[in-house]
């Protein structure tokens, strides 16, 4: 019974993420319709995440409260909705509004969302629910930009206003089983898993992931906003392939977001973390010194690959380096992944506006150091299990 729940959840977590991932493919569009500079187009992912980063841990925390379980379709409406109103808003006023509420909305799903993931798993699949539960979110980044380049090309930039259909039906489903959710995060931590370490909150632990988490963000983030932009202005290509690139990287990311929760699972979280930015590294300054579109069209494979292997391991040590808050672990590493990030944009749209979108990859490059030396002072989950 509790698969189903991950599935649902996974599910949901797609119709809330591929609000974000429209946030990114629309920037060309609203770059060519209303001729924002990159800094300008950019702060409109600061705007939404920003609001992310500062309320999801309040949600978190009141998920360690509450059992709240009506704010996941909440949050999914309202993730919907701003997206949804940001093709007919009148001004760039109102634009930074609506993103705004996304924000709000992404910021209320994932801590309960998450926190119900781990009710429904243990010692033996906890990265593997995770990560079943990450690719749906990524697999929405990636079907973000293809929704949102289709609804524009057929319908303009009014044709947002579908957005809001996918978040309408999975709240029904939210509906229908509303009370069996509820029953779900009634369950306490002991029976619903035994991932507890020894019930210790390990925060010095939990700041170096804390750390890391800020560096990939950066990264991630960074990717997803001007990685259409690179190939649009940098190797002259349209608009459609651009974001068709996009969306093949986000996809490749998604698919190994969820194998690296299966790797994690055997082979320990903190190793799939090490070599994911081992391996990230090198490829990000093959991509950023690239000079052949072919070449750097092949290198998206391995960066979405690397930059996904260690998204599930860092979800489920988050919840294990403190175990008695499992809703603030999940709303601060799920809030941190994507909003500081977010809020880093605009300097990179600043960097691109002054010395090109190149050197924005060499930003990136040297943000990876970051993450790659925080990956060895990660305390050993695995190790105090067994305490």
């Amino acid at each position: 019974m509790k698969n189903k729940f991950v599935y649902i959840l996974a599910f949901s977590h797609l119709c809330c993420d591929i609000n974000q991932g429209a946030l990114v493919a629309i920037l060309p569009f609203l770059i060519a319709s209303y001729h924002y500079d990159y800094a300008t187009a950019a702060s409109l992912v600061m705007v939404s995440n920003i609001v992310g980063s500062l309320i999801q841990p309040v949600f978190g925390s009141l998920a360690d409260k509450k059992n709240t379980p009506y704010i996941i379709p909440l949050g999914l409406i309202l993730a919907g909705g701003g997206i949804a109103l940001s093709g007919v808003a009148p001004s760039f006023a109102v634009l930074c509004a609506v993103v705004m509420i996304t924000g709000i909305g992404v910021a209320m799903f994932h801590p309960q969302a998450a926190r119900a993931i781990n009710k429904c798993s243990n010692a033996h699949n906890k990265a593997q629910n995770i990560g079943i539960f990450s690719f749906g979110g990524i697999l929405g980044f990636s079907l973000g930009p293809l929704f949102m380049t289709a609804i524009i090309s057929a319908f303009g930039l009014k044709g947002t206003l579908i957005f809001i259909i996918p978040q309408i039906l999975i709240s029904i489903v939210y509906k229908i089983f509303y009370a069996e959710f509820k029953r779900l995060g009634e369950i306490t931590p002991k029976t619903a898993t035994n991932t507890q370490t020894n019930g210790v909150d390990d925060w010095g632990g939990f700041y170096k992931l804390m750390a890391l988490i800020c560096g990939r963000s950066i990264i991630f983030h960074g990717f997803n906003t001007f990685l259409a932009l690179y190939f649009i202005y940098e190797f002259d290509q349209s608009k459609a392939y651009a974001n068709t690139l996009l969306s093949a990287y986000i996809g490749v990311s998604a698919i190994f977001t969820l194998l690296g929760g299966r790797f994690a699972d055997k082979f320990g979280f903190t190793k799939m973390i090490k070599i994911s930015f081992l391996c990230l590294l090198p490829i990000m300054i093959m991509l950023a010194t690239a000079q052949n579109l072919g070449f750097a069209v092949v290198l998206l494979a391995p960066l979405g690959i690397f930059l996904a292997l260690s998204y599930s391991p860092i979800i489920a040590l988050g919840q294990g380096y403190l175990p008695n808050r499992v809703g603030l672990a999940s709303g601060v590493t799920f809030g941190l992944t994507v909003s500081i990030g977010g809020i880093f944009a605009p300097i990179l749209g600043l960097i691109a506006d002054k010395f090109g979108l190149g050197y924005v990859l060499y930003t990136l490059c040297g943000v990876c150091v970051l993450p790659l030396i925080m990956a060895f002072f990660l305390p050993n989950l695995e190790k105090r299990q067994s305490l």
